[in-house]
């Protein structure tokens, strides 16, 4: 049995071109809840997939995701909700009372979108210095979550163009444009993590080398193209990080025996090197 009569607007082909689409819904089920529309996001998923580039579409497409209404019907078994209740979907969920229900919309997609990774750093022991690749929707709202959990933030982008927005509107620490080659050997190993919130095919490279050993760098955006990088960065940024560590005297002293007369360690007290002596190797004492 049908339900009630709804107009939205709809991509009907991968132009994206939106024009006004009525549909039927179904009857409202015991565990439904029905509701107005009052505020709905489009963010760059709607866009891709009104333009049929990252799966095959069944047009018509009504594309908006980040919806929040007011509720005008619950089935009878519904019990968490009430009519007039502000709610949140793809998930139902409650709006806060203090939270405007303009601003609750974009939480939906891209701010669950950069808090689920981020909530990883959160409430850590040690300063966390952070990068936002992309100020878009996701970059925007990341920016503020990870400041919010005391991060560092380097806002990093391809131009100077949203500087002043990154660092007097949402009070980012640091703009790094990626352009600029100075900058960024500037920038080098100095990130525990990069955000990648950019929507399009781009080079990695550039961005790996701004992580400190055991950084992370972590993809949001989606892009239509597959992402390539050069492992060789990878292995230089930690082998370079690492240096001083493995030829330190005090990791030798704890490790030392462990690792045992291989070659690389022998006697306690005792180091190996490349200069020669028995078997390409000779000992020299500490």
């Amino acid at each position: 049995m049908e339900g009630r009569r709804v107009i939205g607007w709809a991509a009907r082909d991968v132009s994206g071109h939106l024009s006004p689409y009525s549909v039927t819904l179904r009857k409202t089920g015991p565990e439904d809840v029905v509701l107005k529309v009052l505020y709905c996001g489009v963010d760059h998923t709607d866009l891709h997939q009104m333009r049929g580039e990252i799966m095959p579409i069944n047009y018509p497409l009504v594309p908006g995701h980040e919806v929040v209404g007011e509720v005008v019907e619950v089935g009878s078994e519904v019990n968490k909700f009430k009519l007039g209740d502000k709610v949140g979907v793809g998930f139902v969920v409650k709006i806060p009372e203090k939270l405007a229900p303009e601003q609750a919309a974009p939480l939906l997609c891209a701010g669950v979108t950069a808090y689920s990774p981020l909530k990883q750093f959160n409430n850590s022991d040690k300063a966390i210095k952070a990068g936002i690749l992309g100020l878009g929707g996701v970059g925007h709202l990341a920016v503020l979550i990870a400041k919010a959990m005391g991060h560092h933030v380097t806002v990093i982008s391809s131009s100077e163009k949203k500087k002043v927005e990154a660092l007097e509107h949402l009070h980012a620490d640091a703009f790094l444009v990626s352009s600029n080659a100075a900058e960024m050997e500037g920038a080098a190993a100095s990130l525990d993590y990069i955000l990648d919130t950019v929507p399009a095919f781009h080079p990695l490279e550039p961005y790996i080398s701004l992580l400190k050993a055991g950084g992370k760098l972590i993809f949001v955006g989606v892009s239509t193209k597959p992402l390539h990088f050069n492992n060789d960065d990878l292995i230089l940024v930690t082998v370079m990080q690492c240096r001083e560590e493995i030829i330190d005297r005090e990791f030798h002293r704890k490790h030392g025996r462990n690792i045992g007369n291989t070659g690389f360690l022998g006697r306690e007290g005792t180091e190996y090197n490349d200069r020669g002596g028995e078997d390409g190797l000779y000992k020299q004492g500490f």
